[in-house]
């Protein structure tokens, strides 16, 4: 705790009229302040700054995003989107129905239509959007696309899905 190394170097920042030093005590997550021989008919007014830093993760450890796309989902994304016009996103979200109770929903739209509150994923420029609500069930995806004759299409590996339906596209999931 970066309190407790700065009183200990300085220990004239905590001290009171009259030479009164207090002594310190710092446990995990507080600090404690012991005053003896004082007056207690006196006020004195004590100040207390505190600074907080934020952990950084270490270099190396890399952070995936919210949904994940596989390299043949972001192919087939690509040539549908270049069927249209260039300047689309990839709208993803849930709904209510399904076999399972909630349906998973994919639309291209233009990026202008992207709401302030949308979270934005963007992958070697292919941009996908999802409201936060959504987001709440989607984290942590993986989308992936197979061109095989009997099974294949988009398929959705959700971590957060406690069922899924056999067509894979509706699941359940408990907040």
């Amino acid at each position: 705790m970066a309190f407790s190394a700065v009183t200990a170097r300085c220990p004239s920042l905590l001290r009171l009229p009259n030479g009164h030093t207090p002594s310190i005590s710092v446990n995990q997550n507080s600090v404690s302040f012991r005053f003896s021989k004082l007056n207690l008919s006196r006020r004195y007014s004590v100040s207390v700054r505190s600074s907080s830093t934020s952990a950084v993760a270490p270099a190396t450890e890399e952070l995936k995003p919210a949904i994940l796309l596989t390299e043949n989902a972001l192919k087939h994304l690509n040539k549908m989107r270049s069927e249209h016009s260039e300047d689309l996103c990839l709208r993803i979200g849930v709904k209510q129905g399904g076999c399972s109770g909630m349906s998973y929903t994919m639309e291209f739209e233009n990026r202008a239509n992207a709401r302030s509150d949308d979270s934005v994923i963007e992958y070697d420029g292919f941009v996908i959007v999802c409201d936060p609500k959504s987001l709440l069930f989607l984290f942590g995806m993986q989308l992936d696309y197979s061109d095989a004759l009997i099974g294949g299409g988009f398929s959705f590996k959700n971590p957060n899905a406690t069922q899924t339906c056999g067509c894979g596209k509706s699941f359940a999931a408990e907040m």
